[in-house]
């Protein structure tokens, strides 16, 4: 299927590495011109490898407000503008609620929430000139059920909730704003990886109870689904947030 995504300009935070690296992937397979950010510049230029230098790279911690500003305006000083933008950079902290630091939240909040709520509203300008535009947030389906650790939970639910109230504002103008909701994704530098090192057995378990699927999601099952959602194939998408865990959640919708 050809999703027409040939020359559109493509900027992914976290993008050097798992579920980042692997929609860079996916769109610099479908001809679109794409940046990856993150904070560690080996990491990055390790990437740039890997996509056969199809991708530029931008170094950037996007918990700084400034640095979130230098980054769109970086991008779209190299390529004119932008038409889409992936709020992939993320992670957790803390651990049980009453026992977590309140500074803790408020880290796990500026990673995971306040920076796709700032490069999304700096992205908007460009792509209200041009009236079209996607944005992607990828959020958890901890965002919509309890689950895993409760800072990274509560930034990604205001996520989910953010990009519907966006969503509608902005669809007139000609920009859709989704998010995906990833499952257990299992990759070369992620915790489940770590943890599935630590206890197969343990892991194992978990994933014949947890996954009705029987196996780990990959990263690029999520990069299917963010290239199709940044494509006109999804032109009646907006706002919507997709669960993409082999059937792991455990809600109706």
């Amino acid at each position: 299927m050809d999703l027409k995504l040939s020359g559109k300009n493509v900027l992914i935070t976290g993008g050097s590495k798992g579920i980042g690296k692997a929609i860079a992937k996916a769109f610099v397979a479908e001809g679109a011109n794409v940046a990856i950010s993150a904070r560690g510049m080996e990491a990055l230029n390790k990437a740039k490898e890997e996509l056969e230098g199809n991708a530029a790279i931008f170094q950037a911690d996007i918990t700084n407000p400034e640095e979130r500003e230098k980054l769109i305006h970086s991008f779209v000083e190299k390529y004119g503008t932008i038409d889409v933008l992936i709020n992939n950079a993320g992670g957790s902290n803390g651990g049980k609620a009453a026992e977590t630091d309140l500074g803790l939240y408020y880290e796990a909040m500026e990673l995971n929430y306040f920076s796709a709520v700032h490069l999304s509203k700096l992205a908007i300008e460009h792509m209200k000139k041009q009236q079209s535009g996607s944005i992607i947030n990828i959020t958890s389906i901890f965002g919509r059920e309890s689950g895993g650790k409760v800072t990274y939970n509560n930034a990604k639910s205001a996520l989910i909730s953010f990009t519907k109230s966006l969503a509608d504002e902005v669809i007139s103008n000609g920009i859709r704003v989704n998010s995906i909701s990833p499952g257990s994704i299992l990759h070369e530098t992620g915790n489940w990886k770590k943890r599935l090192e630590a206890d197969p057995e343990g892991i194992k378990e978990f994933v014949k109870k947890e996954i009705p699927a029987g196996r780990f999601g990959t990263p690029e099952e999520i990069a299917n689904v963010a290239a199709f959602l940044a494509s006109e194939k999804a032109s009646w998408i907006v706002g919507a947030s997709i669960n993409v865990d082999g059937g792991q959640s455990r809600m109706n919708f």
